[in-house]
């Protein structure tokens, strides 16, 4: 079963859409585009009748919502029609929230737990800084282990530069995809790379990725020169 991205051009390059109900990573440097990728899969959710969830530590869902306001696809509706949970486990109001998945059970398992209870269907965790949080209390594998346990289609957003340099993230997940940043004479060269990709024909090149005011588009067609 393959997931709708919501990104126009990069289902194409995945045999129409990510593997469903799998972990999977977005890397790249910072302003390659990861968040924007990630708030069109879970809007396009929202607009398929899906229930999403958006957990980060370092973003309040106004700063998100800010972000994307230059943008048209539709994030602000999505966030207001209510079908995307937005879970900021630096606030109190985040840490009420897990605690009704039960106090004494771990972070990790109640975050499992508001995943399986709600019915979610895709879940963003920004980013592999809340992996740095939870690894003293299970660590870095069981916490992504227990994330694919779960029936959620599930981004991971990695701060990666170097395509080469593999964490433990990499090696656990269903799929990486890999954003690049080209600084030439003309000025910056975006691209989208699919390095991995469990049960799907990858050719691993490195495709032109633009933005626009609908957000990201992928051109599949297009290679990027290195």
């Amino acid at each position: 079963m393959r997931v709708p991205s919501g990104v126009p051009g990069f289902d194409q390059l995945v045999d129409g859409g990510l593997p469903a109900n799998r972990l999977h990573v977005v890397s790249g440097p910072p302003g390659s585009g990861k968040t924007t990728f990630c708030s069109q899969f879970v809007t396009q959710g929202v607009e398929t009748g899906q229930d999403c969830l958006y957990v980060t530590m370092h973003e309040t869902k106004a700063e998100l919502r800010q972000d994307m306001a230059n943008f048209t696809f539709g994030f602000s509706g999505a966030i207001e029609s209510g079908a995307i949970e937005f879970l900021n486990l630096m606030t109190n109001e985040g840490k009420r929230t897990l605690s009704k998945f039960g106090s004494e059970s771990g972070l990790t398992n109640r975050l499992v737990g508001a995943i399986q209870e709600n019915d979610i269907d895709r879940v963003i965790i920004d980013s592999t800084m809340l992996l740095e949080h939870f690894a003293g209390e299970t660590g870095t594998t069981n916490f992504l282990s227990a994330l694919k346990r779960t029936d959620a289609t599930v981004l991971l957003i990695s701060e990666m530069t170097d395509p080469g340099s593999y964490a433990n993230e990499h090696y656990l997940a269903h799929g990486v995809i890999f954003f690049h940043n080209f600084l030439d004479g003309s000025g910056m060269t975006r691209g989208i790379q699919v390095l991995k990709m469990r049960g799907t024909a990858i050719d691993t090149d490195i495709r032109r990725l633009t933005f626009s005011d609908r957000g990201l588009r992928v051109n599949p067609d297009r290679t990027v020169e290195t």
